[in-house]
């Protein structure tokens, strides 16, 4: 096959939060629906549906051809993607891929999870299936503990502080303000985080992402599908998926996530950037530590100084690179399954001068970075903008 480009034409999204009379479906498709109207000559090839709770909150799968039937979109073949929490990212790289590839001349992303619909306990249980069944599950061992396992390990090993733990959530929290689809829109400072309720040992209620309801879409097209005329179009210049040793415990060094520094570092090299380049990154911060060693992991922070380095302002809006641009997944919120989504998209608005208050200026090039369990699944992507 020929190789072809691929560009993000258009995007939509919901408010991340409580959507009590909306269905798994109905927030599908409200944000396809409007990535749709942004390009209304292009007519999706494929309909790729990232989800991961699907099954377990709504009683519902097969979602792919359920979005593609909602849209009318008969014949269109259409899939669902589970990965965890990367099942957004995931998808949107399989969508990607085929574009690329010069096989699909158009193709519609959709991220999407229901989760307010659960109990707390409900909820738990259901993100322990990132984890094994068989070992992790069977001793009780919740998602949010074995986090709190790495943050302990990850503070003694590298002298990091709890000040210093707080400094992402701190950032996302400050970005969020003036989003306006992001959940929680409200500054806080390291004190409310540590004084926020125990989680686990160490990790509080304030490290940790919330649990939310939200979809995000994006239309992808290559270079022989019909021209978008109203959005923009946001080149992507590469993608890639990585994977670990399934459970944290398993591997050599629990502080190094070696499915995002692979996955950066293949990213990047077909986008043929240097980090340097980048103007602005996304990254999955689902708990505060999980943030400081994805900085690490990709090179901008040297071992120990993720943490460090956004307390002093490096990773701030007006910082040498600025993250989590619209809350990050502390504040705008973690629909896990839409969560990649509604990065690409918010990388999307920026690139393209529409990120309105949240705007980073003279940024060329977006990175989105979205794990699956403890950086089990990796999924890194290298946006700019078109030439």
């Amino acid at each position: 096959m020929s190789r072809s480009k691929a560009y993000v034409c258009s995007v939509g999204f919901t408010r991340v939060g409580d959507h009590w009379e909306d269905s798994v479906l109905d927030l599908a498709v409200e944000a396809a629906r409007t990535a749709l109207k942004g390009a209304p000559k292009v007519k999706p090839a494929q309909v790729f549906v990232g989800n991961m709770l699907g099954a377990v909150g709504s009683s519902q799968g097969h979602l792919g051809a359920m979005v593609a039937s909602a849209l009318r979109l008969p014949g269109v073949p259409a899939v669902s993607v589970e990965s965890a929490c990367s099942s957004g990212g995931s998808a949107f790289n399989l969508a990607y891929s085929l574009v690329k590839a010069g096989a699909l001349e158009s193709a519609l992303v959709v991220g999407v999870e229901k989760m307010r619909d659960l109990e707390p306990e409900e909820i738990s249980q259901a993100l322990a299936m990132a984890e094994s069944a068989e070992f992790t599950q069977f001793v009780g061992a919740s998602f949010a503990a074995l986090n709190g396992l790495l943050a302990r390990h990850y503070m003694e090993r590298r002298d990091v502080s709890r000040d210093e733990l707080s400094a992402i959530p701190v950032l996302d929290h400050a970005n969020a303000v003036t989003a306006d689809h992001a959940q929680f829109r409200k500054a806080i400072t390291p004190e409310v985080v540590a004084r926020s309720s125990m989680v686990a040992d160490p990790l509080r209620l304030f490290d940790c992402a919330p649990v939310g309801d939200g979809a995000a879409a994006l239309l992808l097209v290559g270079d022989g599908a019909a021209s978008p005329s109203k959005g923009g179009l946001v080149e992507v210049l590469g993608g890639s998926v990585s994977t670990n040793e399934f459970s944290v415990y398993e591997r050599d060094d629990m502080l190094d996530f070696r499915a995002t520094r692979d996955a950066f570092k293949k990213a990047m090299g077909q986008a043929g950037l240097s980090p340097s380049k980048v103007g602005l990154a996304e990254v999955h911060d689902a708990f505060s530590v999980v943030g400081a060693l994805s900085l690490e992991a990709m090179g901008f922070s040297q071992k120990g100084r993720g943490a460090k380095d956004a307390m002093e302002g490096r990773y701030g809006m007006r910082g040498e690179l600025p993250i989590n641009t619209f809350g990050g997944l502390k504040a705008r919120g973690h629909p896990v399954g839409a969560t990649g989504a509604y990065q690409l998209a918010e990388a999307y608005l920026q690139l393209t001068g529409r990120a309105g208050r949240n705007q980073v200026e003279d940024a060329d090039y977006a990175i989105t970075h979205n794990i699956g369990g403890v950086d089990t699944t990796s999924v890194v992507h290298v946006l700019g903008r078109a030439a």
